[in-house]
């Protein structure tokens, strides 16, 4: 019977191994995304190795964007990623169904602030400004993939917070407000999903992510969304069209 002592150095073959057999089932089709993975209980015993020799080869392929854990169900074959242009003033809604995706959108907290330093200058507002903070966690068939920080100027969205923000945040804009956006200045980076961010999307603290911070601004150069996002890194694929200057 397979052990269930930890994983040590010589059992590195066999975590390699089994990476590598379960990464070549879903290359050719044997695993489909979306498809359940055997239990780790299940994998322990069919290849008669240690329980962390098994662990050890599920998260190098989490690791790589190849699966995923939901809680309390097992592991998943990842579904492909969303195409996703940050340059665009796009809603999340919008280009995900366009992909023939199913989106969601739950709101998580939704908030009037004063402007903080930071956020005042932001802003180009005085400290203490109203502003409009707003926390969401965005789902791809079913799955968390990112949570969302925006920050609205208040003085361009009077009493925004009577509106529900399960839906699109772009439309509101547009429709309710007028607001148009002329230009996105975008800064992305790798991070960890850890704190707030690993909790929300339901993920071990540490895995990889992509952290994405935007402002848009209108026509008169002023900013009327300030934007911080947390992807998990297998869900999405950044894909920017630009014209070469």
């Amino acid at each position: 019977m397979a052990s269930d002592a930890p994983a040590t150095r010589s059992d590195g073959l066999h975590y390699l191994s089994l990476r590598d057999a379960i990464a070549a089932r879903i290359t050719t089709g044997g695993l489909k995304p979306g498809d359940k993975l055997p239990s780790e209980r299940r994998l322990q015993e069919d290849l008669a190795v240690a329980r962390g020799t098994v662990r050890e080869g599920l998260f190098q392929l989490e690791a790589e964007g190849v699966i995923y854990r939901r809680d309390r169900s097992g592991w998943y074959v990842s579904p492909p990623p969303v195409v996703y242009d940050p340059t665009r003033w796009e809603g999340f809604m919008s280009y995900v169904e366009a992909q023939g995706r199913i989106p969601a959108t739950e709101t998580i907290a939704a908030n009037a602030v004063a402007a903080d330093p930071l956020l005042a200058d932001v802003f180009s507002r005085p400290p203490g400004a109203p502003l409009y903070v707003i926390r969401r966690r965005r789902y791809v068939d079913g799955r968390a993939v990112l949570v969302e920080r925006l920050v609205v100027d208040a003085a361009l969205a009077p009493d925004l917070l009577r509106f529900s923000f399960d839906q699109s945040l772009t439309s509101i804009l547009k429709t309710e407000y007028g607001i148009t956006v002329a230009r996105n200045q975008v800064s992305m980076q790798p991070c960890a999903l850890t704190g707030f961010e690993a909790e929300a999307l339901r993920v071990k603290s540490g895995l990889p992510g992509l952290a994405l911070q935007r402002r848009s601004y209108d026509a008169q150069g002023r900013v009327v969304e300030y934007d911080h996002e947390h992807w998990r890194h297998d869900a999405v694929r950044i894909s920017v069209d630009t014209r070469v200057r």
